[in-house]
């Protein structure tokens, strides 16, 4: 009786670990299906491996809209009472709005609004620029709002141009390179260091007194015939086409042939016989200067949407062909590569994978059979895959 007892209860230990309905059971007894199984997970794994972006940080949205206004010549004071202040009185009841911050400086003021997150922000910045257009006291003098999304952009790489003493023949190369970098892929790039230039008139006063004229008679003259016109429409149709006057000067040759005094007595008077006018850079500029010489900063860019590598490969062979072609005397400094941190850190992760990977296999062969240590190490990089394949469908 205690032999009978035994075996009963050895059988049904036995029984319990019986895995005829379980998956387990089911592909034991199907291993064509798990072979299936298995690929799948391998081909979706390559799927995603290949249409995961490579970035130093998770892609994620700034759930922020600014409203930037400037007023040449302000104070901060008046920016303050005649542009900061309207336009947050109007602005703080936009729909979805969770805080709204403002700062008034000389010559500009700003206005930031935040939004929950989850909250669409196309829609959410057609409802700022909606509130802003209503405002209707803000200076005359003062510039159109500009209503824009802060976007988040991964940067890449930095550079300097540097080389001759006049930053003159930077300004050129600098949107020359902004052009072909962006044309071949690099979705933004910023230029630091280059001033931004105005037209500068300057009469003496006894030469405004002869003219019979103030400032203010030169300035609306000048904005009177230095502008681009409609002119109306010549056709009908689809062979319609739109008129337009291009009279807008762009540089001082231009500025100073203006007519500032015409008649039909024959009194001709141009801009430049009575004035000087010159090209020069706007006041309080961020300048940048390299080994004592005047450089321009170039900063490449990734959109959330792009990869950082691939970006950088672009940027390379970009800088190969240029630097062969530049001019005497003109240099490009890389520095502040980013993209090196991401490349480093994905070699020193494949370098520890492999090696751990070598370390697992050794161990199972070491203490199980060659088929079954063989079935168990495939394992390992088909769990790999299908983890990346989740990681895609995941976003």
């Amino acid at each position: 009786m205690r032999w009978k007892a035994c075996w009963s209860r050895s059988f049904r230990v036995t029984e319990g670990f019986r895995h005829k309905d379980d998956i387990i059971g089911i592909f034991a007894r199907h291993p064509v299906a798990a072979n299936l199984v298995m690929i799948i997970m391998l081909l979706s794994g390559a799927l995603a491996l290949s249409s995961l972006n490579t970035q130093f940080f998770p892609t994620f949205d700034i759930q922020v809209v600014t409203v930037r206004v400037v007023w040449p010549g302000a104070t901060a004071e008046d920016v303050e009472k005649s542009i900061t202040i309207p336009l947050e009185q109007e602005l703080r009841s936009v729909e979805g709005l969770d805080k709204i911050t403002s700062t008034s400086a000389q010559g500009v003021g700003v206005v930031i609004l935040e939004f929950p997150e989850g909250t669409d922000m196309g829609d959410a910045t057609d409802r700022v620029d909606a509130r802003v257009k209503a405002v209707r006291n803000l200076p005359q003098d003062a510039r159109t709002p500009q209503v824009s999304h802060v976007i988040n952009f991964e940067p890449i790489a930095r550079m300097l141009i540097h080389g001759p003493s006049d930053l003159r023949e930077l300004r050129k190369l600098a949107y020359r390179f902004e052009e072909e970098l962006l044309q071949r892929g690099v979705a933004k790039v910023d230029i630091n260091g280059l001033p931004e230039e105005e037209i500068a008139v300057q009469l003496p006063q006894r030469q405004l007194q002869a003219l019979n004229m103030s400032l203010a008679d030169i300035g609306r003259r000048i904005n009177e015939i230095s502008r681009d016109l409609p002119a109306g429409q010549i056709g009908k149709r689809d062979v319609a086409r739109e008129l337009r006057t291009l009279s807008q000067q762009r540089d001082t040759r231009g500025f100073e042939e203006l007519p500032l005094v015409a008649n039909l007595k024959g009194d001709y008077v141009r801009l430049g016989d009575v004035a000087k006018v010159e090209r020069r850079s706007k006041p309080n500029q961020i300048t940048i200067t390299y080994q004592g010489k005047p450089a321009v900063e170039l900063r490449a860019q990734r959109a959330t949407t792009g990869d950082t590598l691939k970006s950088a490969s672009i940027l390379e062979k970009w800088l190969e062909e240029t630097r062969a072609e530049l001019p005497k005397g003109i240099k490009i400094t890389v520095y502040d590569e980013s993209w090196l941190l991401i490349r480093d850190r994905i070699n020193l992760l494949l370098k520890n994978g492999l090696s751990g990977l070598v370390l697992v296999i050794a161990i199972l062969f070491l203490f199980l059979n060659a088929r079954v240590a063989g079935w168990v190490t495939l394992g390992i990089p088909v769990s790999f895959m299908a983890t990346l394949a989740l990681v895609w469908l995941a976003g």
